[in-house]
């Protein structure tokens, strides 16, 4: 029960974050910007393009949808080699930006006092780390 639970509360997490890079991809401004890293000078760093926000929007809804399937509640069979090495890819993914780029991502930047940098020491982060986490545990879980 716990593995179903938790692999519902993760696939609404990573649908969610996919939604919100679809409404960037329409024109939506909410939290655009400060989702984007800058430097001291407060100069980006990243300019994505509304392509780049629909690809990962569609790889973070690609990620949720698999946690739905991985819970059991809907009957549909991946590949075995998908459901065995995307258990442990996603969370590893996220697990790396959580740690970072050592320079303006994660928890090793050194940049840490710009608007982006204090989100992300706060809530960007440590979100990926409980992402990857709760992968990890599912995973064990099964």
């Amino acid at each position: 029960m716990a593995f179903t639970i938790l692999s519902i509360l993760l696939s609404l997490v990573l649908v969610g974050l996919g939604m919100i890079h679809f409404n960037w991809v329409v024109g939506g401004k909410f939290g655009f910007a400060a989702a984007l890293p800058t430097n001291e000078n407060g100069e980006r760093v990243l300019n994505p393009r509304k392509i780049d926000s629909a690809l990962v929007g569609i790889v973070l809804t690609a990620f949720g949808i698999f946690y739905v399937i991985k819970s059991g509640l809907f009957e549909y069979h991946l590949p075995e080699w998908i459901m065995k090495y995307g258990s442990w890819i996603i969370p590893i993914l996220f697990l790396l930006r959580a740690v970072g780029d050592f320079k303006y991502i994660g928890f090793s930047k050194s940049v840490k006092k710009t608007r982006f940098g204090i989100l992300d020491t706060k809530l960007f982060s440590p979100l990926c780390l409980t992402i990857g986490i709760l992968g990890i545990v599912i995973e064990i879980m099964k």
